[in-house]
């Protein structure tokens, strides 16, 4: 029983961790551009926004399809 339900949510841990990583590495790549060109700041938190959500919707998918 207590394995069934540990093997059960692995699929969505690592979906979930992946997601993380994934948003940890968009906003560091954000703050990166930024730092070497500050006039685009607009431009770049606009794809930055939309890549996290991107990258979070990975960890919806993760949980609600498994």
């Amino acid at each position: 029983m207590i394995l069934a339900e540990i093997t059960g949510s692995l699929p969505a841990a690592v979906g979930c961790f992946a997601a993380a990583i994934g948003v940890g590495m968009v906003g560091a790549k954000a703050v990166e551009s930024v730092g070497r060109n500050p006039e685009a700041s607009g431009k770049i938190l606009v794809q930055s926004i939309l890549g996290m959500a991107l990258a979070e919707a990975v960890a919806f998918y993760a949980i609600f399809l498994t």
